[in-house]
């Protein structure tokens, strides 16, 4: 599943430099507008604790954790659904992802230039927000239009992408995210081919200096109030900790009263997003993570591995991660009654480890 989120905001805001430290590269960053023109593409993967653990119990010769890619996209400024500051290219860029990461500026350092003149996170956020409005109402418009000519002759189908699309224009025009309209499924089959920006889910990052970061939760307790899911960071200090060694790295976090690099959460934060769960499997061989819409069956999951897998699905047998830990072996899982056998319409759960039953 090559799932993509891509990091958005007005210029200079930290988005290159968020970048570079999430995906350990070194894509270009300055303190003027447009630095980034073509879009940066990163491979992240997603931390989890419980490869480790699982891949000790099974003396795994390798762990493959699941990955996320994340996309340096450049900054946006107003009047870019008209085209101001390359925007068109811009958000051209923006409907290729699954997901966006509005990276919005709170530090106040008067070194780094601000585009609107003055740090203002909420009016910020809501520059971002109605530049990708204001493209989704031009594409909204121009596909009524042309779909309103088609559906004359009454066919039901075009008739329903019509008024789908009538109710998305309303909402645009007033000012909400594509998001945010009630759809029915047949509704919404009827506009699947239309990307719009907004429709897209939105995680906001809060980029913070050295002393705001010892009061995080504080500092964006107002812009959360509208504006959420928010993960607070410091971009600055994320990219000093991709120089230090592992070890410095502790000490380092608890100058500023972290126990954590913000950079985990922000990758949670973007997995949980999407709707994305994990299931793991488990053996000599490898331990690995396996990426899955939340509400899939098993026999889906069996098909992530391998699509026979899912064609020739008899059955699955599943445990909890945990439970299968404390167990300390799948034999001793199995002795004690706590694997289950789980037939192709089983709900997977997060965590949950499989070995499926297949047929030819």
């Amino acid at each position: 599943m090559n799932l993509r989120v891509g990091i958005v905001g007005l210029p200079n805001v930290g988005k290159s430099t968020l970048f570079n430290a999430l995906t350990k590269q070194h894509a270009p960053s300055a303190n003027f507008p447009f630095t980034t023109v073509e879009p940066n593409v990163g491979v992240v993967t997603v931390p989890d604790e419980r490869l480790e653990k699982l891949a000790a119990l099974s003396r795994s010769l390798k762990i493959v954790p699941t990955t996320i890619e994340f996309v340096d996209i450049a900054g946006l400024v107003k009047g870019a659904h008209q085209g101001e500051g390359l925007g068109n290219q811009f958000l051209a860029h923006i409907r290729e992802v699954d997901a966006i990461a509005e990276v919005v500026r709170f530090f106040p350092n008067p070194d780094v230039i601000h585009v609107g003149g003055a740090v203002d996170p909420r009016s910020d956020a809501e520059t971002i927000n109605v530049e990708l409005a204001l493209a989704d109402l031009q594409t909204v418009e121009k596909l009524h239009e042309r779909s309103a000519r088609d559906a004359k002759g009454g066919e039901a189908a075009l008739v329903r992408r019509v008024e789908t699309l009538s109710k998305l224009r309303v909402a645009l025009l007033d000012g909400r995210a594509a998001g945010t309209v009630p759809v029915t499924l047949p509704e919404e089959e009827s506009v699947r081919d239309v990307q719009l920006l907004t429709w897209k889910p939105i995680l906001y990052v809060a980029n913070l200096d050295e002393e705001q970061i010892r009061r995080a939760a504080e500092i964006v307790a107002q812009f959360a109030l509208r504006h959420h899911p928010v993960v607070p960071l410091s971009v600055k200090i994320e990219q000093e900790l991709t120089e230090l060694a592992i070890e410095e790295k502790s000490t380092f976090l608890a100058e500023y009263g972290l126990d954590h690099s913000g950079l985990l959460d922000l990758i949670r934060e973007a997995y949980a997003l999407l709707g994305l769960i994990t299931f793991l499997t488990t053996g000599p061989k490898e331990t690995r993570a396996w990426t899955i819409k939340k509400g899939a069956t098993a026999s889906e999951a069996a098909g992530k591995i391998h699509s026979d897998f899912e064609r020739g699905f008899i059955r699955a047998e599943t445990i909890a991660w945990d439970r299968l830990v404390a167990a300390g072996s799948y034999a001793v899982a199995r002795e004690q009654g706590i694997v289950r056998d789980e037939g192709k319409t089983y709900v997977v759960q997060d965590g949950d480890v499989f070995v499926f039953r297949v047929g030819a």
